[in-house]
C-alpha cells in the first residue's frame, strides 16, 4: 500500500500533457495503436473526458479517456460514453493508479450527467467498479461477449434499454 501523500494527483488532461500521454499509453500497451486512437478521438472531438494521474514530481504516470458513443432508438436521448483506453506507466502498474483513474472518471461522468458508460475489458476487473456484462447484453453494437460491459449511471439509461449504439469512427480500426 502506498502512502496517501505519495498518491498521484488525478486531474483533467491539458494540451501540454499530450506528448506525455502518448508515451504512457505506448509504453503501457507496448505499441502505438492505442496512442493513435486517443489522438484521433481528441482530433475529431469525440472525447467526453480525459484525465491524467500525475506524481509528485509532475510526471504523468496514468491516463484515462472516455469518448462519445451514439445511441439510436430509445438510446438517442442518452449521454453514453466508452472507457478506452486506460493506461498506467509500466513502472507504476499494480499500485492502484488505474483504479483511482476509473473511480475519478466515473464520478466526473456521473456529475456531468452521463447516463451510461461502456467498456471492453477484462471481465474479472471491471465489475468492481459497477460494470456488468449482463447489462451490456442489452446494448447492441460492434462488440459482444463477456468483455463488453456496461455501467448505468442514471435511471434513464436502465429505462431506455435495450438500445443500439455506434462508437466514434476511430474505433473502427479495432473492430
Amino acid at each position: 500500500m502506498t502512502h496517501p501523500a505519495l498518491e498521484p494527483e488525478i486531474r483533467p488532461a491539458t494540451p501540454a500533457d499530450e506528448a506525455d500521454i502518448s508515451m504512457v499509453i505506448a509504453t503501457a500497451f507496448g505499441d502505438e495503436a492505442e496512442a493513435r486512437l486517443v489522438d484521433e478521438l481528441r482530433s475529431c472531438g469525440a472525447l467526453v473526458l480525459e484525465q491524467v494521474a500525475v506524481d509528485r514530481d509532475g510526471r504523468v504516470v496514468g491516463h484515462i479517456a472516455f469518448s462519445r458513443v451514439t445511441g439510436s432508438g430509445a438510446g438517442h436521448r442518452l449521454a453514453i460514453s466508452c472507457l478506452a483506453p486506460i493506461s498506467v506507466s509500466p513502472d507504476r502498474q499494480r499500485g492502484g493508479i488505474g483504479s483511482a483513474l476509473i473511480r475519478a472518471g466515473i464520478a466526473a461522468l456521473r456529475e456531468g450527467g452521463e447516463d451510461l458508460v461502456l467498456v471492453l475489458g477484462h471481465p474479472g476487473y471491471y465489475p468492481r467498479f459497477g460494470f456488468d456484462p449482463e447489462l451490456a447484453k442489452k446494448v447492441a453494437g460492434p462488440y459482444a461477449g463477456p468483455a463488453f460491459q456496461a455501467l448505468a449511471l442514471s435511471e434513464a439509461a436502465r429505462a431506455a434499454l435495450p438500445i443500439e449504439v455506434t462508437f466514434a469512427t476511430p474505433f473502427e480500426a479495432f473492430e
